[in-house]
């Protein structure tokens, strides 16, 4: 119409605006709807990245660098990656507009929790890379510090972020296939109560899942002696050490 090419021609220069940066009435509800998507896995994976660097493994040292500054750096990196990746799928099923409703059920019902879980894990290692990098204070059973171990470092961070991908996948997959069923037996009969069982399901299963992820592992750690550097090896005759593994 004319109004709408009036709106993708500037006035004074004739030349024609960006899509993106043309008046709101000529904005596309797909593009309005992937960036809500989108903030809103920004906002999550911000706090779980803020939650990842206040409980992390506090011993990692760094001379080099600011290890500040390096931590900031790759949680903005990783929470910029994970919140555009977590928003794909819907995005994804509103722009080809699925017609099969298995399809529908699949990219909308059951690929976002596991993409979640897996984001989730994805942020809590990238955040915490530092302590597989530089290495983390281990322990003998008197709690004295016997060496700085790269090995225990990786193995705190794999197990946070496999606890990580537990809690945020279940938590989501769980609520949104019973959600389903829940939908096709016609259980709730607005969509406000069916948006009210969704969040009564997502509140009860995150919550029971929140102790089963923290106790997946213990947060003191334990690592065999053999499975450490050489240099800590010759430091210590203990069988076992131990380190703070962080939540």
């Amino acid at each position: 119409s004319f109004f709408s090419f009036k709106s993708s021609v500037h006035p004074d220069t004739d030349k024609i605006i960006p899509v993106l940066f043309r008046p709101p009435g000529n904005l596309n509800p797909k593009l309005i709807f992937a960036y809500n998507l989108s903030f809103l896995q920004f906002v999550f994976h911000t706090y779980t990245t803020g939650f990842t660097l206040l409980n992390g493994n506090g011993t990692v040292k760094a001379e080099e660098y600011s290890l500040q500054e390096k931590q900031i750096f790759y949680s903005l990196g990783a929470i910029s990656y994970a919140a555009c990746i977590g928003a794909l799928p819907l995005v994804f099923m509103n722009q080809y507009t699925l017609k099969s409703s298995v399809m529908q059920l699949v990219v909308k019902k059951l690929v976002p929790a596991p993409l979640l879980g897996l984001m989730s894990a994805f942020t809590a290692a990238v955040v915490r890379s530092p302590e597989f990098e530089n290495g983390i204070e281990v322990m003998d059973r008197n709690g004295k510090v016997v060496g700085v171990s790269q090995k225990a470092g990786e193995k705190a961070v794999k197990e946070t972020a496999l606890s990580r991908a537990v809690l945020f996948g279940t938590a989501f997959f769980l609520p949104a296939v019973l959600t389903y069923f829940v939908e096709r037996a016609k259980l709730a009969k607005t969509p406000r109560a069916l948006a009210s069982v969704r969040m009564f399901m997502i509140t009860s299963v995150l919550a029971g899942m929140l102790p089963v992820s923290f106790s997946m592992f213990p947060q003191c750690g334990e690592i065999k002696r053999t499975d450490l550097e050489p240099e800590i090896l010759s430091s210590t005759e203990e069988t076992e050490l131990f380190y703070n593994r962080g939540i």
